[in-house]
């Protein structure tokens, strides 16, 4: 493998934390959450630029990774729940709770994939396939914290 794949599968299993031996889509989102302090210091303009540039590289780099493990939507691919939980907390305030609730609820929507992440996950293939679900997940959770919290 070269030192490329290498830094892709690096990346895309969340630090490796995606090669945890159970719950790997869990500790990747524990892995965002530190992306996720440093953005909530950051202004509208850089956190929405942030995120964009965040959803265009987990693409790239978990089709990159896909083709790299020769498996489907592997489950150490993680970059999609790091992506997923930036969305889920992108102008939160960054609180103990939002953070819990943000984590909680991230979760429960990407695991359960009610419609239309579901529907999502099964359209689309490659790098866009494995993001989307998340991404859309994480807009549905953003959603839930705002009607919370605001």
């Amino acid at each position: 493998m070269k030192f490329t794949d290498k830094w892709i599968i690096f990346l895309a299993t969340g630090f490796y934390s995606g090669k945890a031996p159970f719950a790997p889509g869990t500790f990747g989102t524990g892995v965002g959450l530190i992306f996720c302090f440093i953005l909530s210091k950051a202004n509208t303009l850089l956190m929405a630029f942030s995120c964009f540039f965040v959803i265009f590289l987990s693409i790239i780099i978990a089709g990159k990774a896909e083709s790299l493990l020769e498996i489907q939507d592997p489950g150490e691919i993680v970059i999609d729940e790091i992506a997923g939980i930036i969305i889920t907390l992108a102008g939160i305030p960054f609180t103990f709770l939002s953070v819990t609730v943000g984590f909680f609820l991230f979760r429960f929507l990407d695991i359960l994939k009610p419609f239309p992440i579901r529907n999502i996950e099964k359209k689309l293939s490659g790098g866009v396939g494995i993001v989307m679900d998340d991404i859309v997940a994480g807009v549905m959770a953003n959603i839930v914290l705002r009607i919370i919290f605001f």
